[in-house]
């Protein structure tokens, strides 16, 4: 009796593989109702990745952030194998705005020659650059995908190590398409992905007199 009483408990603590397939389908369904499927992908990824900065946040399929939140390289995660090689992009396909995304994408990250999960041995062709959208753009989104590759990636078209595009460099960021690098390098479709948005946010100060001899000075958030 307990034995069986135990076989029906554990029926209900470990999932199935169909409702794990649900919660998946759900999970990427947030890449297409944002848009990142068609905009820069054709295929959802197959997990998602997870990426946490020093500043405390975390990456969660299009929260909103702030630049500062994001100014500097987060770490990312996801279940790799350490027996082969990935490639990380992080892309902006909404430069200079979503409503006219004429220099879609801007690529902010790539790393190439991942092996297993360890992004610190990657060959770095493009430095991270954190968000910053100019003002009245609205929401960007920023993008990152995972892929696994089939070789090394030598990309001198690109750059290569010694000659990478570093975090104060913008030269060919804009009008790149991740679609054209993993269809050159036959990449395939993403093994995990991730996203998040900013928007540009100006302080405004506003001054009042009230009937006290001292000021008062309101702060207010406006969302360009």
């Amino acid at each position: 009796m307990v034995s069986l009483i135990s076989s029906r408990l554990s029926l209900f603590s470990r999932p199935s593989t169909t409702f794990i397939r649900f919660a998946r389908l759900i999970s990427m369904e947030s890449f297409s109702s944002h848009g990142v499927v068609p905009d820069v992908i054709s295929v959802a990824p197959k997990a998602l990745c997870t990426i946490k900065y020093d500043s405390g946040v975390e990456v969660s399929e299009g929260n909103v952030l702030t630049p500062t939140q994001v100014k500097n390289a987060p770490s990312v995660k996801w279940n790799g194998d350490n027996n082969k090689l990935y490639t990380l992009i992080m892309t902006d396909p909404d430069a200079p705005s979503r409503a006219e995304p004429k220099y879609r994408e801007w690529h902010h990250w790539l790393v190439s020659n991942i092996p297993g999960q360890d992004l610190a041995k990657g060959d770095v062709l493009s430095a991270y650059v954190g968000s910053g959208p100019p003002p009245k753009t609205g929401l960007h989104r920023y993008i990152f995908l995972i892929y696994e590759q089939k070789g090394r990636i030598e990309d001198k078209e690109h750059g290569i190590v010694n000659h990478r595009l570093t975090n104060t460099s913008a030269d060919n960021r804009g009008g790149w398409k991740a679609a054209k690098f993993v269809e050159k390098h036959g990449l395939g479709v993403p093994v995990a992905g991730n996203f998040y948005q900013v928007m540009c946010i100006v302080l405004n100060t506003m001054t009042t007199f009230p009937s006290s001899t001292s000021n008062s000075v309101q702060l207010k958030l406006r969302p360009l």
